[in-house]
């Protein structure tokens, strides 16, 4: 399942999701277009897709990782380090199901703050 996320109309990246239960309830609905936040090193957005947490839900994550954060129906792109962080890792607010990834480039995202408008949909590619 291959994506593509666009980041206010200027930033183009690549993306795949996981086989999971989270992953299929993104995937189903796709085109996703949200305004969202950043936090640190993350782009989070309220979304539609209900999903509960799953049992490998969570919060150290990998720089270019998709998740999903149950109590807010949060979509999150993680960049790097968020205000949760200890160190250099990358830290989610509470647990989340990681259902995808970015592939390529995350550098372009570094300069992001405040609001940002994200899409993302599927990539037949």
């Amino acid at each position: 399942m291959n994506i593509k996320i666009i980041i206010d109309n200027k930033i183009t990246l690549s993306g795949s999701l996981h086989d999971t239960a989270t992953a299929q309830k993104v995937y189903a609905a796709l085109p996703i277009k949200e305004i969202g936040s950043t936090w640190g090193g993350e782009i989070y957005f309220e979304s539609e897709v209900a999903a509960t947490e799953e049992k490998d839900a969570r919060d150290v994550l990998e720089a270019g990782e998709l998740a999903y954060w149950p109590p807010m129906q949060a979509i999150c792109i993680f960049y790097g380090p968020t205000p949760a962080s200890r160190g250099d890792e990358i830290r989610a607010a509470g647990a989340v199901n990681v259902f995808g990834k970015v592939t390529g480039d995350l550098s372009p995202l570094k300069g992001l703050h405040g609001n940002v408008e994200v899409t993302i949909q599927k990539d037949p590619a």
